[in-house]
């Protein structure tokens, strides 16, 4: 069953594409099987992330023969995080359901991530337990899959796999930037939600290029670390901030404590870099401190109307 004007839409399927001209005919052939075989209403979100091909002119034929296929079109190329906060914004179902567009997620995975969900999840990541990927993207994920479940406490193996399902509450309140796309487990389970993750096909990738590269590796490590910030600190900042100063405090402190101790026994107090040093901590503590209260201002500013939590439902 398709989508039909005046009904309720189950699922919605968003789908980010850069430069993909040569994989979105295929893609389609092979997730509208899929989708008819659910039994509910559904609708595609296509979201061209500025494609330089002709990857936007492939979408829209197939826009003019499938009312249930929608287009979202940026002006320029902003990455996937903000095609993907896009296509969820844009997104009407009461399931969200990602994946990429280069083929190398399997659409048949699709029911078997819906049947995990109904297992009480309101989240199920995909595990490319057998990635098809080159040696260079294997490694540096799993590296970064490892500091971020040290960072965070999620415990999911491949945050990265854009193939998910999640309940359409879990955007509420979320906006995505930089490269948090990766992290979506981790803030949701920051908020409350409950994770699951279920091992997924991975395919080779047949055309077009990929799109990773260093410049994203970095960013999504200093993304990672806000998101650390943010969850342990975003209602009591000056926790983080006052720890900090304290410890400058006390390094200053013993560092003065020993230039007097040695100034007593050589009877003469020198100006050393130490002594410039336990001068410096003090006042880069003081400062800290100023930054905390500052920062806890701002916090509780930002929550005047908007509760630090979630609930989840009133009975």
């Amino acid at each position: 069953m398709g989508f039909i004007r005046g009904w309720n839409v189950e699922y919605s399927i968003v789908l980010p594409v850069y430069n993909e001209q040569d994989n979105i005919l295929p893609l389609y052939q092979e997730l509208t099987p899929v989708l008819h075989s659910l039994g509910h209403p559904y609708e595609i979100i296509f979201v061209d992330d500025g494609s330089t091909d002709h990857t936007f002119e492939r979408i829209r034929l197939l826009a003019a023969h499938d009312k249930r296929l929608r287009i979202v079109k940026f002006r320029r190329n902003f990455g996937q995080t903000a095609a993907l906060d896009a296509g969820i914004k844009h997104a009407t179902g009461n399931i969200i359901i990602t994946l990429d567009a280069d083929l190398q997620n399997d659409p048949k995975d699709i029911p078997r991530l819906l049947a995990k969900m109904r297992e009480g999840y309101d989240v199920v990541s995909g595990w490319r337990w057998k990635r098809k990927d080159s040696f260079f993207k294997r490694f540096f994920s799993r590296f970064a899959n490892r500091l971020r479940r040290w960072l965070t406490g999620e415990t999911i193996h491949d945050s990265g796999c854009t193939l998910k399902v999640y309940k359409r509450e879990c955007f509420k309140d979320i906006t995505l930037y930089g490269e948090m796309h990766r992290y979506i487990p981790a803030i949701l389970r920051f908020k409350g939600f409950r994770i699951g993750e279920l091992p997924v096909h991975h395919r080779q990738r047949k055309y077009g290029t990929t799109k990773y590269n260093f410049k994203r590796l970095f960013k999504g490590f200093f993304d990672l670390l806000f998101i650390k910030f943010w969850n342990d600190f975003s209602t009591r900042p000056i926790h983080f901030f006052g720890t900090a100063a304290t410890a400058q405090f006390v390094l200053a402190f013993v560092i003065l404590i020993e230039q007097i101790i040695k100034a007593f026994i050589i009877r003469e107090l020198l100006l050393g870099p130490l002594l410039i040093l336990s001068v410096m901590l003090i006042i880069t503590g003081f400062l800290t401190f100023i930054f905390g209260f500052l920062a806890e201002i701002m916090i509780r500013l930002y929550y005047r109307e908007k509760p630090n939590y979630e609930v989840e439902a009133v009975y």
